[in-house]
């Protein structure tokens, strides 16, 4: 039974239909997406799907026999030379990793003036590409002040130079502030200690003149 074979007639005959189908298919391979009606959209899916299943049966196989044998297949549905090569060669490497659907549809709100035909976009499914971690918004106090630290931080060397030299005349001055208080402790240990030896040997001196006095000769 031929039951729901005739889909996507397009109103035409056979030859017209293919010739569209494969001018369509040249047209979205060179620019990766196109807008038509969405009747030759749903028609132009399975076709253009077939040719990349070509490509990469192409791809995959590692004898050069069935990658010409595939590439022929390609150029009698497309009919263009140029655009089998750059689908066998530059399109089919983002198609490895899926299992079919390789176009998408976009039904387009707006009808098409004069026959008021639905519209549509189709297009090639590209790769998923990982989503980049969102970056903080910053306001303008934050960035005035990651610039005046940028600032601060390009003078730094020299501001260190500096607090190095600082650094090592305050140590030499606390040093000789040391030796200089220790040299005036080590006097007055001195002085104080002399003063106090003093009466002592007067005392002495004064013990035995008494001594001397209570004793005559």
């Amino acid at each position: 039974m031929r039951h729901r074979k005739h889909n996507h007639l397009l109103g035409v005959k056979t030859a017209h239909r293919t010739s569209l189908i494969a001018n369509l298919s040249c047209s979205l391979i060179d620019n990766g997406r196109i807008t038509t009606t969405l009747a030759k959209a749903r028609a132009l899916r399975p076709s253009i799907e077939k040719a990349i299943t070509l490509a990469k049966k192409a791809h995959a196989s590692d004898d050069a026999a069935n990658k010409v044998h595939y590439r022929r297949l390609a150029i009698a549905r497309l009919r263009s030379q140029k655009a089998v090569k750059k689908l066998f060669d530059e399109l089919v490497e983002q198609f490895v990793g899926r299992n079919g659907g390789y176009t998408r549809i976009y039904k387009l709100a707006i009808p098409r003036l004069g026959d008021a035909a639905d519209m549509a976009i189709i297009e090639f499914v590209e790769e998923i590409q990982k989503k980049n971690p969102k970056k903080k918004r910053t306001t303008k106090k934050a960035k005035e002040k990651l610039e005046a630290s940028s600032e601060v931080k390009e003078d730094l060397p020299n501001e260190e130079k500096v607090s190095d030299t600082i650094v090592e005349s305050n140590d030499q001055s606390v040093v000789e502030e040391k030796i200089a208080t220790s040299a005036a402790k080590d006097e007055s240990i001195e002085e104080v200690s002399g003063k106090e030896s003093e009466p002592k040997k007067a005392k002495k001196k004064s013990s035995k003149t008494k001594a001397e006095d209570k004793d005559p000769e």
